[in-house]
Formats: structure tokens, sequence, C-alpha cells
């Protein structure tokens, strides 16, 4: 008896048939990822109190980058269609978001390399923490001021992160997603490259 069209189809092009591989995918920062790393502007003023670092204008900041997200795509309107202004504006808001939560993370890092220092100081007077010359600060001081500066860039980036994503939302009429790139391989791409070469050789 005759195999349904179907099968016969699936035995002809195994290509066309699932190859039960899955895709990662390498997860782009999210402004929420942004949100949970950086300091908001009750942690920066509270760091500016202590430390006595800038105090930034965060509605400024955020109303500015807004505005120049939204400018920019005003002027590029009549270059770009709808799919492309998305496309590139997609690119340029995840450029500020993934910005945003580097800063985040390396102030997340900051913050507990002090508290570690000055924890050490609290339980024992380790040479680490013991004051040097005459002028400078101990180690442990030194690693919290450098965690505050880094509060204070983050939440700057943060700012600027937030105004984009806001931009965003406005001018396309969606919630800002980072793109998912794929995973590479880099034994996928040698054995492509192999084959080339080997099919060169028949030209």
């Amino acid at each position: 008896m005759a195999k349904p069209a179907t099968q016969s189809r699936q035995t002809a092009h195994p290509a066309s048939r699932p190859s039960g591989r899955v895709v990662q995918l390498r997860k782009g920062a999210t402004i929420e990822m942004v949100r949970l790393t950086c300091p908001d502007e009750a942690q920066a003023l509270k760091i500016a109190e202590s430390f006595g670092t800038a105090i930034l204008d965060s509605e400024g900041i955020r109303d500015l980058h807004e505005r120049l997200i939204v400018e920019t795509a005003t002027a590029l309107s009549d270059g770009l269609g709808e799919r492309a202004m998305q496309i590139h504006l997609q690119r340029i808001v995840g450029a500020y978001v993934g910005s945003a939560h580097g800063a985040g993370q390396f102030y997340s890092k900051a913050v507990t390399d002090a508290r570690d220092a000055t924890a050490k100081g609290s339980a024992d007077a380790r040479d680490e923490d013991l004051d040097g010359p005459v002028g400078y600060d101990s180690a442990a001081q030194r690693k919290r001021e450098f965690a505050a500066d880094m509060g204070v860039h983050a939440h700057a980036l943060r700012l600027a992160a937030e105004g984009a994503v806001s931009a965003y939302e406005q001018i396309v009429g969606e919630v800002w997603k980072p793109f998912d790139r794929p995973v590479e391989h880099p034994g996928q791409s040698l054995d492509r490259k192999a084959a080339a070469a080997q099919m060169s050789a028949f030209d």
C-alpha cells in the first residue's frame, strides 16, 4: 500500500522535520534589571547626604534623554519606515539599558567590597583597614567612597535608560523589550568555515 503523501514528503525532505534542537537565547538586560541594581532617587539622595557626592537632577536627566530620543526619531522619520524606525530605536534603547545594567552590577560589587572591608575593620584591626600615612583614608573608607561614586554613576545611567525606554513606548506604541540573541556555537561556525573551504576546492 502506498504511503500517505505527508509521510513521503517527510521522507524525501528530512530537513523539513522538527530537529528537536533547542536554540539557546542570550537574554538581554531589561529595565527591571536596571532598577534592581541601580540606586533610585531616594537611595541616590541618601548617598549624597552621607558622602557629599553630587545631588543629581533626576527628573531633568530622565526628561532630557526622553526628549533626545523623541527628537532623534522625528529627524529620522522621513528616511525610515515604521519597522526600520522600531528596529533602530530598539537598538538605541538597548544600548542605554545595557550600559545602565553594567553600571548597576559594578555598583553592587563595589558595595559588597565596601561592606566586607568595613565588617573586617569592625571585627578586628586588620592591616588592610589600618590608617595609612597622614592625609590618607583607610582602605575600607576608600572602598566606601568608591561605592558611593559608583552609586551616583549607576543612578545617572538608570535615569538615562528610563528616559530612553519611555521615549520608545511613546514613539513605537509598545513597551520596549530587549532583543534576545541566539547563543553562538563556535564549533558550528568552524564547521561551516571548514565546509566552505572544502567547497571552494570544486571551483
